[in-house]
């Protein structure tokens, strides 16, 4: 009966483990996946993420159904004016933690289908194709955060 108890003990502690562990698949690693939430009547917001590749890899695209479309963006300052532009696939090099913030690489959920609030959870499924070409899917939920949320300061040591 001891026995028992220790084995489900150790079972519920590994099964807690890889619920709380970042998301991952063909090498790639996901974390602090977010969005940032809207008001109603808004069709679009973001969502940011850390992806981190254990093998050279390339962001293909995403999908949610929370929105009719859903790309991988990239914003830049050209002189002054902000300039926003779909990506057809992002370069994950290994190694590299490729950082899908405001004002850089964001996923773009367009047409939304309801206002997300703070404290909703958004389901993403991002498409990852591996140096073999082989594509796999990456199944994320991202905490939907204060309209005005920005990404957490990193610290400098």
């Amino acid at each position: 009966m001891v026995l028992q108890k220790v084995m489900y003990l150790r079972i519920g502690t590994l099964l807690a483990c890889f619920l709380i562990a970042p998301v991952w698949a063909q090498g790639v690693i996901v974390s602090g996946a977010w969005v940032r939430g809207t008001v109603a009547g808004q069709m679009a917001t973001g969502a940011f993420m850390e992806l981190k590749a254990g093998e050279d890899a390339t962001l293909l695209g995403a999908s949610s159904p929370v929105a009719g479309v859903v790309e991988v963006h990239e914003m830049t300052m050209d002189n002054g004016v902000m300039k926003m532009r779909a990506l057809p696939r992002l370069s994950l090099p290994v190694g590299k933690a490729v950082a899908l913030r405001p004002g850089s690489y964001h996923i773009m959920l367009m047409d939304l289908k309801q206002p997300l609030k703070k404290g909703d959870s958004v389901p993403l499924t991002l498409r990852v194709e591996g140096k073999d070409k082989k594509v796999s899917t990456l199944e994320v939920k991202a905490e939907v955060r204060d309209l005005t949320a920005m990404p957490a300061m990193e610290h400098q040591h």
